[in-house]
């Protein structure tokens, strides 16, 4: 129902939610529809037909399953941990109710001792809900942005009310120039990886990094990706830059926890 992460900037993944649809380019790729199919292989029966093979891939067939029985799993982790939200799915995809994220979102509220970073590319629909839903503290809110074409997402983060608000620049598949962080607490940026990873510009990381260094903005480099990512590593200019949110209330939080 949860698990350990092996991703960069979190402790461990929670998915009370499965499946989803391609929706932007940075989704051609997508990790999670590869895992999805192991895990059905596996015998997860939540993951079953929630992708298809098409070519020599799995793709998302757009089914979408609500599992309950996940709800409770961050009550059992007694030590406090930084949560992925939904790294297999969308919380905000179109086919997630309303009641069942505010379940959610319940959960989330109950157990302050974590901090919950929810990731979405549905970016109208946070913004739309937003009101609708009680903001909990330990709640991180991000939008994906992998090029330009997408940046507009940022606005609708910025719409909704989360105290502590993130962007995914990954996987970077373009140039990120021109930055409105206003309002943004943290950015991570990385390239591709796995089968098929589309190459990232290394000046399109330095300039996501100078334009958080400039405003502030705490910047986290998670990797050069490529087919085999260990191969190249995850450091940018000599250094590794694992910055993470620093608001004031972010700290209260995590001494809560």
């Amino acid at each position: 129902m949860g698990s350990s992460s092996s991703i960069e900037w979190t402790d461990a993944t929670w998915n009370p939610v499965a499946g989803c649809n391609v929706l932007s380019a940075g989704c051609t790729n997508c990790y999670a529809m590869r895992m999805a199919a192991r895990l059905e292989v596996m015998g997860q029966a939540k993951y079953v037909g929630t992708t298809r093979r098409s070519g020599n891939r799995r793709v998302w067939t757009g089914k979408i399953v609500l599992d309950h029985a996940a709800l409770s799993a961050p009550h059992s982790w007694k030590r406090g941990r930084h949560v992925f939200v939904n790294s297999m799915s969308d919380l905000f995809h179109e086919a997630v109710p309303l009641d069942f994220i505010r379940e959610v979102f319940e959960v989330m509220r109950e157990t302050p001792r974590h901090i919950y970073q929810i990731l979405t590319k549905r970016a109208e629909r946070l913004a739309e809900l937003s009101p609708k839903l009680d903001w909990p503290l330990n709640v991180w809110m991000g939008v994906s942005v992998e090029n330009d074409e997408v940046s507009r997402r940022i606005d609708h983060l910025r719409a909704c009310d989360a105290q502590t608000k993130f962007l995914s620049c990954e996987p970077l598949i373009g140039p990120l120039d021109n930055l409105d962080l206003a309002g943004v607490d943290w950015v991570i940026a990385g390239g591709e990886s796995g089968p098929g990873a589309r190459p990232m510009h290394p000046d399109w990381a330095r300039s996501i990094r100078d334009q958080c260094l400039k405003h502030g903005v705490a910047f986290h480099f998670k990797q050069w990706g490529g087919a085999v990512k260990s191969k190249h590593g995850r450091e940018l200019d000599g250094r590794t830059w694992d910055e993470m949110p620093t608001r004031e209330l972010v700290r209260e939080v995590a001494a809560v926890a």
